[in-house]
């Protein structure tokens, strides 16, 4: 996506690296040893999500769905209390005058139509998952993350990575037997 050395977090309960499950540790102990152009972070949680800890989040398909949901709902139900504090009084209604063209930024900030789209790996083509309840412009954009992808050679990009990560996985075993 245009990143030359992208940071690169697993999403786990934990950012020790006894936490999380079989599946998890082992990917992390890949993603580490890796010989690929990716800086791994490490573990991540989810506070790691909106504070932009890292570039790249990978996580299976269940547990990034979950966390996806809980923030949107967490920036709807913010929003809908930030409508209900600026109709409770006069003064409210007055100072929102003011702050409207702020709040219509932090609008788009974090309208999740703007991020709309996940991107499947193991696959021999490009895949990028909308959500079924958006609209034409979160569908757009989902579009608009495939294109990018297909522009910037990631597929290439990814296979030559995992065929790196395939060799380096490879010798080390081939050592010790």
């Amino acid at each position: 996506m245009g990143l030359v050395e992208p940071t690169v977090g697993l999403l786990n309960v934990g950012a020790e690296d006894l936490k999380g499950n079989d599946a998890v540790r082992a990917a992390s102990l890949q993603l580490r040893d890796a010989l690929t152009p990716i800086r791994f972070y490490g573990f991540i949680e989810g506070d790691d999500i909106p504070a932009g800890t890292v570039d790249v989040i990978v996580t299976d398909g269940f547990t990034g769905n979950i966390a996806v949901k809980t923030a949107e709902g967490t920036a709807k139900l913010f929003s809908e209390f930030l409508a209900g504090a600026f109709q409770h009084s006069l003064s409210a209604r007055i100072g929102y005058l003011f702050a409207r063209n702020a709040l219509r930024k932090l609008k788009m900030r974090i309208d999740p139509r703007r991020y709309n789209g996940a991107v499947f790996l193991g696959l021999r083509g490009i895949a990028v998952k909308s959500h079924g309840s958006t609209d034409a412009l979160g569908f757009a954009n989902a579009i608009s993350v495939a294109v990018d992808m297909k522009v910037n050679g990631f597929l290439d990009k990814v296979g030559i990575d995992l065929a790196r990560m395939s060799e380096s996985n490879v010798e080390p075993r081939a050592a010790a037997m």
